[in-house]
């Protein structure tokens, strides 16, 4: 399982040029709105130093990272809903993504001109949010007026549809985002077929100076600058490099770890001498579930699921000894499967 996320901005905000440096993909830079028409896409495995020490440990003649895609979508403009700019080409392209990340301008640079004539992160923030509300207005009031005709119809599943809806049109208005507004699971059920942009879970880059980069902020901070140069280096003089800069992990870690906690995401590790891969599922997935991720055969026919923590078998140096401390655990149909767990699933197939 991998996921996406949208990378949104107003123009000239150092959009690209982060998208750029997150996947060492090259996409066209420039210094005016609308340079990327397009979206571009880019798929970035997902550091784990877990799978690299249980690939070594096992001898595995292949390491396999769980990844993220990334799209890097059109700068967004005040009245994009209405069409301004590239209006609502973009629009669609973020309904296909799991989590928007929206990047913030703090960066000053006089050669960069801001849309707005002004670095102001928080305007920046309401802009988008604006304009993200009044698209799924737009949405919810067709949907309002298709679920009139069904009520006319005296179909149970409408007026119970119409209750949220009549509850996502008044707290839109009030300028919220839909995952406010509807909170229940119940009501989620419901207006998932909306596909709502601003149900989708946000998460906000703020693109700053490189010596205002911090680990721990509300938001994710990081320096466009900084992740341009960190991707031309090697694993090693990356390394170095953060800790001149003294940070503990590049933005790109900080991205996709906040990603995780937002999406509700952990990973799950398999090792052996074939390959180590990591699988990456929604946090609460039970053990016949996370079999069939990895092959959909193997959720039907689970038997059960030998598990250790990876610290673990790292500490007892090999899979037999692990066993022989009695540190591999025999779970069945309902355990509820850890970050961080090793597996090997036990199937009748």
């Amino acid at each position: 399982m991998s996921f996406s996320i949208g990378i949104v901005g107003l123009p000239n905000v150092g959009k690209s040029t982060l998208f750029k440096a997150l996947t060492k993909k090259q996409v066209d830079i420039a210094n005016y709105p609308f340079c990327t028409i397009a979206p571009n896409v880019g798929v970035v495995t997902v550091p784990d130093e877990r799978l690299d020490q249980l690939s070594k440990l096992s001898n595995s003649a292949k390491t396999v990272y769980t990844t993220v895609e990334f799209v890097d979508i059109a700068g967004l403009v005040k009245d994009a809903h209405k069409g301004q700019g590239l209006g609502n080409q973009f629009l669609a392209h973020i309904r296909e993504v799991d989590a928007i990340a929206q990047v913030l301008r703090e960066f000053s640079d006089h050669n960069v001109i801001h849309v707005d004539g002004k670095v102001d992160p928080e305007s920046d923030k309401e802009t988008i949010n604006l304009e993200l509300i009044f698209a799924d207005l737009q949405t919810v009031d067709k949907r309002i007026s298709k679920n009139h005709k069904d009520l006319r119809a005296n179909l149970k599943e409408a007026k119970e549809l119409q209750s949220v809806l009549a509850k996502l049109k008044t707290g839109l208005e009030a300028g919220h985002l839909a995952n406010e507004i509807i909170t229940e699971e119940k009501e989620k059920l419901m207006a998932r077929e909306l596909n709502l942009l601003t149900m989708k879970p946000m998460l906000y880059v703020l693109n700053v100076d490189e010596d205002k980069v911090v680990d721990d902020s509300d938001y994710i901070t990081t320096s466009a600058k900084i992740e341009a140069e960190l991707s031309e280096l090697s694993p090693e003089e990356a390394a170095e490099y953060l800790k001149e800069l003294k940070l503990n992990s590049s933005g790109l870690d900080r991205l996709i770890k906040k990603s995780y906690e937002t999406l509700d995401l952990i990973t799950f590790l398999t090792t052996g001498p074939t390959e180590s891969r990591a699988w990456t599922i929604k946090k609460g997935t039970k053990a016949p579930q996370a079999a069939g991720v990895i092959h959909t055969d193997f959720e039907s026919h689970f038997i059960r699921a030998e598990i250790i923590n990876w610290q673990d078998l790292l500490k007892a140096g090999s899979e037999a000894k692990a066993k022989e401390l009695g540190l591999v655990r025999i779970e069945g149909k309902d355990y509820v499967m850890q970050d961080g767990d090793t597996v090997y699933f036990r199937t009748d197939v």
